[in-house]
């Protein structure tokens, strides 16, 4: 998992600093924007970019990304995406949650989760199922995508600024930090089995 983690990691850090705002988009396109956006942000603080550029690369990278999860959908139907999502990193209670939150918000879920994290990606599977109208797909898709792409990125500028003061306390607290990310996860994990086992 760590190792995963750190691939991705590292390779988003390559997109961003080898390819600039090519790799924003690219990157926002086919990772999630929580893990583009800060580092594009850091980018900005040490003059590489600039925010409006890395926020509007962000919002076409999302778009092109939504679109192409919606076309997949569109074309191949729910079974495709069971058996291919995983590599667009789409997991089946995943689908499940947005199919939910699709059949009881209509069209407009596509507003509201792409205000949350992850699921702004997976809303575009029931979308696509669906056949929702194309042009509001890329609207609600924008208009959802706008605030996100400006606080992660606003957030990561201010990463990049105070990056010199966060260093100096990051070996003292790097176990605190690694216990604390620990609990959470077992916390979450024990959440989940004792939902699932009702």
């Amino acid at each position: 998992m760590m190792d995963l983690a750190a691939y991705f990691g590292n390779l988003a850090v390559n997109l961003v600093g080898t390819f600039g705002y090519v790799g924003v988009a690219v990157g926002t396109a086919f990772f999630p924007s929580e893990i583009i956006m800060p580092l594009a942000g850091v980018a900005v603080s040490q003059g590489k970019m600039t925010l409006g550029g890395i926020i509007s690369a962000a919002i076409i990278g999302d778009v092109s990304g939504a679109l192409i999860i919606y076309a997949i959908a569109y074309v191949g139907g729910r079974p495709l995406m069971e058996k291919y999502g995983r590599y667009l990193l789409i997991d089946h209670d995943k689908l499940e949650q947005a199919d939910a939150w699709f059949e009881k918000y209509g069209p407009e879920a596509v507003l509201i989760s792409k205000l949350l994290p992850i699921m702004g990606r997976v809303i575009s599977v029931p979308a696509g199922i669906a056949k929702m109208n194309l042009k509001k797909f890329i609207t609600y898709t924008f208009i959802g995508t706008l605030p996100f792409a400006v606080t992660l990125g606003y957030l990561g500028v201010q990463l990049g600024i105070k990056w010199p003061i966060i260093k100096e306390y990051l070996d003292t607290w790097d176990i605190v930090i690694v216990a604390v990310v620990f609990i959470g996860i077992l916390t979450y994990l024990i959440y989940k089995r004792r939902i699932n086992t009702k």
